[in-house]
């Protein structure tokens, strides 16, 4: 046997070699194997999806620096190629049973895969790497990974080396036989492609480790394992993820007689002695990706989905689903292809089209809607609005994408609703750069501008909301001030939508000013306010880490306030109390104080109430409602406030709202107005956020006329807010695998929805009601695939679920104080999980292993305070079936 000593050597010897040494005319044969797994995150490898690589491994030294022992040349050939399955299978759902490796990865491919490579090492690090040019890049990438296992350091520390995963920070630890290489895959600088969701909580997390171990006997090689983990968890639901697990591992099994070195004394001659064809080419890996072959064309993937995209199904999860597996399939298509479907179809099915081609967010798919859309024509306005909605949603929105607005924008744009809209998206548009640090960039500097300078030209009231709206979406900090003069100044809805554009930004950005100027306008300090301006005034102070004084003075003017806004008040303060709000604390300390709290205080009559509750509260995520409303003292509705909030420890998503706002009403029913709104004008209307993007007002009836003409056509049918398909989840990340193959994860998560409110109102029987619908259906799709250039291996996810959930307010005014019951009701939810674990080859050969389940979540109906289960025991036990109504 031939003694240890003539081994692959990597020695500690100072003033020798600090890197891999190997002896004169020796050749070293090692055993290799790589093996991929794909498979839930929790879940064993023992049944996971995968293959395995095995093969022997030659080395030789072909020539050593005469000058520095530590610069070497060394050849390494692979042989006796074999694939597996990595899980032991059957017979018949083993898919490479009964095949060659020749069959398998083709013999092209083999006999590229097996054509020896080059590397120059100094001081244990991989130099140079050299190879044939023309081989295929897959083969490539397999040596590289195999050739970056040879580079190693002998002495605990950092470094930053390029292998290849590109350049990284790698940390080794030396401890007696053992070297650790542990390299931070985070920090490695590589094009990296994907993209990833605007909001956290829809995004996807992940995780990745990398480590090498080399094992020494009496200071020798022994062996080399490497294992790299990725993991990818979806962040509001943790159950649905995946993991991607790559193993390598070098065995030295035998040492024997091999050729002699090539004497020489610079690398360039030796290369060129062995085979002038070789070339140095970089070391970390280059982009491939497998074509596929027999993938269905844009058009013949439509045909197959559009059943499901008619606008009567937009509710289900299929809709969903076939909107996210269109979306997949525009990514890849040209220009052409998507005009040709887009103009092809009929009116019914166009604007899901737009919809998905909006939010496919590629160049193509950019292009093709806007050569299709023309702003100049009034008569396309549904489809112009569709487009501007999926911008407002978009996951990833481009430059290109907020330019071409702008630009359309300051254009001839025929329906002032859609230009409205444009200006609106442009502010959502914003919002996303300047969160991802984009604030700086060209196309949003001119956005920022020209919200800016046309509201600071603006004369018109409409043209004023136009860019306070955009400005709500921005949440720009340089916009506060212009915030606070339109709140504190400005009249009726104005001053309104400053003051709720002011509550979406977080309390960091609330300074004293701000602060100063919600307790003036609360207080009514310089002039007569509105109670909606003062409520949201009062929210934004108690919701901003407010003084014991600030608490102290909105207490003491409980008592003093018009009647209902008494009432509200009251609700507000109690419900910070039972939610443990921030402001708890604070409002605890204050109602020690007897002057603050005190029966007459504290028995005030009114039906106006205010009251957050969970949804759900789970190891992920936890979702909150809150609904408050608000009346005059003639008992008509004034605002009413719906909201959904989903966050979790670090991060927020202001899911849903949805506002219906009323005034000037009272005239109808001979009641007199709260003082400082005798002189308002007759208006209803309905406002919304969804997935932190507020969407354009909706106004069911401005002025008397309007409103007295509603009541006469009046169909009692609820009138559409948001009807569409959106892009929620949004993550693709391509990994390159240490062993060689690509990898990817791809998570997509789309919404079908259609939330519609109205209002109905019976003079006859003196009730009004406000209801709400929000029918929703989600579909979540997750794929998480290794790519290899003879097979593909990954595993499916996919999540369903369809719910309806009505906020419905009926009032009745027949007595004071009146009746009010609110109610928030969820209805029986059909769930569906699945869980597909694959291996194909591409002859069409296919293992699949599937799980799934099914269940329902039962309906339920939203606790509110016992106030409001006690009055609606009253409604209903006196409503008559009869009532009668308008819209």
């Amino acid at each position: 046997l031939v003694s240890l000593e003539t081994l692959f050597v990597f020695t500690f010897q100072t003033g020798h070699t600090t890197g891999p040494s190997l002896n004169n005319d020796k050749l070293y044969k090692f055993a290799y194997s790589a093996e991929v797994y794909v498979d839930r995150v929790k879940a064993s490898l023992q049944k996971s999806a995968g293959y395995r690589i095995s093969s022997g491994v030659d080395v030789n030294l072909l020539w050593r620096n005469p000058d520095n022992d530590d610069d070497q040349l060394i050849k390494i050939a692979i042989k006796d190629v074999q694939v597996e399955s990595v899980s032991e299978r059957p017979a018949d759902k083993n898919i490479f049973k009964g095949k060659s490796t020749e069959k398998i990865i083709g013999k092209e491919y083999l006999e590229a895969l097996q054509k020896p490579i080059v590397l120059e090492l100094v001081r244990g690090k991989v130099k140079t790497f050299y190879s044939y040019q023309n081989e295929p890049g897959f083969t490539q990438n397999i040596k590289r990974g195999l050739a970056s296992l040879f580079q190693v350091q002998l002495h605990s520390g950092s470094s930053s080396e390029v292998d290849i995963s590109g350049k990284c920070n790698t940390t080794y630890h030396v401890r007696q036989d053992q070297v650790t290489k542990i390299k931070d895959l985070d920090s490695c600088e590589r094009e990296k492609k994907g993209f990833t969701s605007h909001n956290r909580i829809l995004d996807v997390g992940t995780k990745g480790t990398s480590a090498t171990v080399y094992m020494l006997e009496d200071s020798f090689i022994k062996s080399i394992k490497a294992e790299e983990n990725y993991v990818f968890l979806l962040n509001y639901r943790r159950k649905t993820g995946s993991k991607i697990v790559s193993k390598q591992r070098l065995e030295l099994k035998s040492v024997q007689a091999g050729l002699g070195l090539i004497a020489a004394k610079q690398v360039a001659s030796v290369i060129k002695t062995l085979d002038p064809n070789y070339v140095a080419m970089p070391l970390e890996a280059e982009p491939v990706k497998s074509e596929c072959k027999k993938c269905p064309s844009l058009s013949e993937h439509w045909q197959s989905i559009r059943e499901h995209m008619h606008p009567d199904k937009l509710s289900k999860a299929e809709a969903a689903k076939s909107f996210l597996s269109f979306i997949q399939n525009i990514r890849k298509a040209t220009k052409e292809d998507i005009l040709k479907i887009i103009r092809s179809e009929n009116k019914e099915f166009l604007p899901q089209i737009v919809d998905a081609v909006t939010s496919a967010q590629t160049p193509e798919s950019l292009e093709a809607i806007l050569e299709f859309l023309d702003f100049k024509d009034a008569s396309t306005s549904i489809l112009q609005e569709r487009f501007l909605y999926a911008c407002g949603f978009a996951s990833h929105p481009s430059e290109t994408l907020l330019k071409s607005l702008t630009e359309t924008f300051k254009g001839d744009v025929a329906n002032e609703e859609i230009r409205e809209t444009l200006v609106i998206v442009m502010g959502a548009l914003v919002r996303k750069f300047c969160d991802r640090g984009g604030c700086k960039l060209p196309a949003v500097m001119e956005a920022k501008r020209l919200i800016l300078n046309r509201l600071e030209k603006a004369k018109k009231d409409d043209n004023v909301q136009m860019y306070l709206l955009a400005l709500k979406n921005a949440l720009l900090p340089e916009a506060i001030p212009v915030l606070l003069k339109y709140a504190e100044s400005g009249e009726g809805p104005i001053s309104s939508l400053a003051a709720t554009a002011l509550q979406r930004y977080d309390p960091s950005f609330l300074t004293k000013e701000v602060k100063e100027t919600m307790n003036r306008i609360y207080h009514q300090t310089r002039k007569v306010h509105e109670k909606t301006v003062r409520t949201t005034a009062a929210a934004i102070i108690l919701n901003s880490n407010p003084s014991y004084m600030e608490v102290k003075n909105i207490l003491l003017s409980i008592g003093e306030l018009p009647m209902e806004m008494n009432k509200y008040m009251l609700s507000m303060i109690q419900d910070i109390l039972h939610f443990e709000m921030p402001a708890s604390k604070t409002v605890r300390k204050v109602l020690k104080d007897m002057r603050a709290h005190n029966y007459d205080r504290f028995s005030k009559m009114g039906s106006s109430s205010a009251y957050t509750g969970y949804i759900t509260r789970g190891p992920d995520v936890s979702s909150t409602y809150s609904l408050d409303i608000l009346y005059s003292g003639s008992g008509i509705l004034r605002r009413s406030n719906m909201n959904i909030h989903v966050f979790d420890r670090n991060a927020e998503l202001h899911a849903i709202q949805v506002v219906i706002e009323a005034q000037g009403l009272e005239s109808i029913i001979a009641a007199t107005p709260d003082e400082g709104e005798e002189n308002l004008d007759s208006f209803a209307g309905m406002s919304a956020i969804l997935f932190d993007f507020q969407l354009r007002p909706v106004t069911f009836f401005q002025g008397y006329g309007d409103l007295m003409s509603k009541m006469l056509s009046a169909t009692g049918d609820p009138m559409n807010v948001v009807k569409g398909l959106v892009l929620l989840t949004d993550y693709l990340q391509e990994i390159q695998l240490q062993s060689g193959p690509t990898a990817s994860a791809e998570f997509l998560g789309g919404l079908a929805i259609d939330i519609s409110g109205g209002m109905e109102f019976s003079l006859w029987y003196r009730e009004s009601k406000t209801n709400v619908k929000n029918r929703v259906a989600v579909f979540i799709a997750g794929n998480t695939e290794v790519d290899s250039f003879f097979m593909k291996t990954g595993m499916e996810s996919t999540l369903e679920a369809e719910t309806a959930l009505d906020f419905i307010s009926t009032v009745q005014f027949s007595q004071y104080p009146f009746l009010v019951c609110m109610q928030m009701d969820r209805v029986d939810s059909p769930f569906r999980a699945h869980v597909t674990k694959y291996e194909s080859l591409p002859s069409g050969r296919r293992y699949t292993a599937r799980k799934g389940k099914a269940a329902t979540l039962a309906g339920n109906e939203y606790p509110l305070h016992k106030e409001n289960s006690n009055m609606c025991k009253r409604v209903f036990g006196s409503k008559s079936d009869s009532a009668g109504s308008w819209f």
